[in-house]
């Protein structure tokens, strides 16, 4: 390898995911999310897939992100925006022919198709009661606050949702994410919002492959340097890890500027297919990993895969692999993004 690390995305996972959805949801269509650049997996690539594997719709944080799609994927896709929208994107949202979500008190467009957004309990966007649904209304829908954590509260959630919509047949209600989506039944109506378990990753934080989800990220680096420490010796910002034994330690080109955050040091990653200690403080762009002995500079290291996942990495750093995900940063000058079909 001659990059200083390689990200590579396996779209065959991302479409056994979405069939994987499909089986488990079903009547219910599997609407993609693919926002934040498909959660740092690269929208377009991962909406093809997707609707490949027979997503009804894509799913969006914001206008710009639907138009962008809408040039890419072409003019029979249905896509959703998400995200709150102000008066002047909607002239762009015409152009793009996108859905919006209408979540406040204020004017709701009637120039392009709506879903009205009950907030049921998540208490950031969404209507305190249902309005009277226009001609333009196309969907109804509620977020919920906590389906990975607390199934009771997530099905009060769903019974006030059900309980304001019940005057309204026809239009499609949609309110499960990825973890409701696997987990609840009754939640999945006529469609679920499926953005995590997309990309194989366990929306409840332990292992996506327990739900038959594949994941579709890999990430991989190489020892660019390899050092004895002897005892007193340390490597690293602030003298974070000090040897009290003679200690092999390798370098690895990757660090927070790449999305391998600071907290992530004493997490796992495969050196030569053996699971190795990351030590000492991560660097903006390196990490150091502790070595059962001396091995070659590049040597193949694997940040993400064989083993090791996002999840594990969350787990760690205290935080969600989402974040983990969308903090990924590949470009020609830091990480190859590399996509297999």
């Amino acid at each position: 390898m001659t990059e200083r690390s390689r990200i590579t995305i396996d779209l065959r996972a991302i479409r056994h995911n979405v069939a994987r959805l499909r089986d488990v949801a079903a009547p219910a269509a599997v609407w993609a999310v693919v926002k934040a650049d498909a959660y740092g997996h690269g929208a377009i690539d991962v909406g093809r897939a997707a609707l490949t594997a027979g997503a009804g719709a894509l799913c969006v944080a914001t206008v710009g992100e639907g138009a962008a799609l809408r040039a890419a994927l072409g003019p029979d896709v249905r896509i959703v925006v998400l995200g709150p929208t102000l008066p002047a994107d909607r002239s762009e949202a015409r152009a793009a022919r996108v859905e919006l979500v209408t979540a406040s008190q204020g004017e709701i467009p009637t120039d392009v198709p709506v879903h009205l957004k009950l907030d049921t309990g998540m208490g950031r966007w969404g209507l305190s009661e249902l309005v009277e649904p226009g001609d333009n209304i196309v969907g109804l829908m509620t977020h919920f606050a906590s389906s990975e954590a607390d199934e009771g509260f997530t099905r009060r959630q769903l019974d006030a949702f059900l309980a304001a919509v019940a005057p309204y047949p026809g239009l499609e209600r949609h309110a499960a994410n990825s973890a409701a989506a696997l987990a609840i039944a009754e939640s999945r109506l006529d469609a679920v919002r499926c953005g995590i378990a997309v990309y194989g990753i366990d929306p409840f934080g332990v292992d996506g492959r327990a739900h038959g989800l594949d994941p579709a990220l890999r990430w991989e680096s190489a020892i660019a340097r390899v050092v004895r420490l002897e005892p007193g010796e340390s490597t690293g910002y602030g003298r974070r890890f000090v040897a009290d034994l003679p200690t092999w330690v390798g370098q690895v080109p990757v660090g927070y500027a790449d999305g391998f955050v600071r907290h992530l040091t004493g997490t796992k990653v495969i050196v030569a297919g053996e699971p190795c200690e990351v030590i000492g403080t991560i660097s903006m762009d390196a990490l150091a990993v502790r070595l059962p002995a001396k091995i070659e500079i590049g040597t193949s290291v694997t940040l993400v895969g064989d083993g090791v996942n996002l999840e594990h990495h969350a787990r760690v750093a205290g935080t969600i692999a989402y974040e983990l995900a969308c903090g990924l940063r590949p470009g020609p000058a830091r990480a190859t993004r590399v996509v297999e079909e």
